[in-house]
């Protein structure tokens, strides 16, 4: 039998193991299991492997995406410039590390694209916005990480006037703000300057419709959450597990 699974802590809010079972069921893959192993530090991986000898690929999850690498054998290219992995590959003995975060993102997110949308704002800094960042830059889209506290990297969300909120039309969410069962909360943008020039794009995909993105339905912005997203990096994962 081969295992695959995810890796996180907690994983109530885990959309792999579903999505794996329904695929599984659909394609008659018969001879494989998907499981959430919980672990609520990272240090216990290595028992995990020890335990689970079938594993073939793990899917990484927050808040381990950026302190597993140190774990691992080998990373892909885009994982290495991203220094965040959230797919491991166990190949030969050795721990492959992948992004397939940034897949995902990028295949979801460039047909919404408009030419006006030339300016990114990203909210957040970890593991989620290195996948992000490094689409934008591939797509050659200039960025602004925002956080609580400025620093060399980031503005504060205090620092969002209106000139920024208007040169800045794709807004990218990569904090957990919003997510169920906190769905009253939101990024504190300044949500009065959006307009229906501004693309909004959430990673979160519970609920379908965060409070950052209702305020953004209110200003007639576009607004895209995380599903889609999710279900194609869960696709680039089971490639990337069985590339011969």
């Amino acid at each position: 039998m081969k295992v695959y699974g995810l890796i996180g802590y907690p994983l109530s809010h885990s959309f792999s193991k579903g999505f794996f079972a329904e695929k599984f069921a659909r394609e008659g893959i018969k001879e494989c299991i998907y499981d959430s192993f919980p672990i609520p530090t990272i240090g216990e991986l290595p028992a995990l492997l020890t335990q689970q000898p079938e594993l073939q690929g793990l899917n990484v999850t927050i808040p381990y995406k950026e302190v597993v690498i140190p774990y691992l054998d080998e990373l892909s290219p885009a994982a290495a410039k991203m220094k965040a992995v959230n797919c491991i590959r166990f190949k030969d003995g050795r721990k492959i590390g992948y992004n397939t975060d940034a897949i995902g993102f990028s295949r979801s997110l460039e047909p919404l694209l408009q030419p006006h949308h030339n300016k990114a704002l990203i909210l957040g800094t970890g593991g989620a916005a290195k996948a992000v960042q490094f689409v934008l830059e591939s797509l050659n889209i200039p960025y602004q990480l925002v956080s609580r506290q400025a620093s060399a990297e980031t503005i504060s969300y205090e620092q969002l006037d209106a000139a920024t909120m208007a040169s800045h039309t794709l807004i990218v969410n990569t904090t957990p703000l919003g997510m169920y069962p906190n769905v009253e909360a939101a990024p504190a943008i300044p949500y009065e300057l959006l307009t229906a020039h501004h693309l909004l794009y959430d990673l979160i995909y519970n609920p379908a419709v965060t409070a950052f993105l209702q305020h953004g339905a209110d200003k007639g912005a576009t607004i895209k959450n995380g599903h889609e997203m999710l279900i194609l990096q869960a696709e680039a994962s089971w490639e990337i597990w069985n590339e011969q």
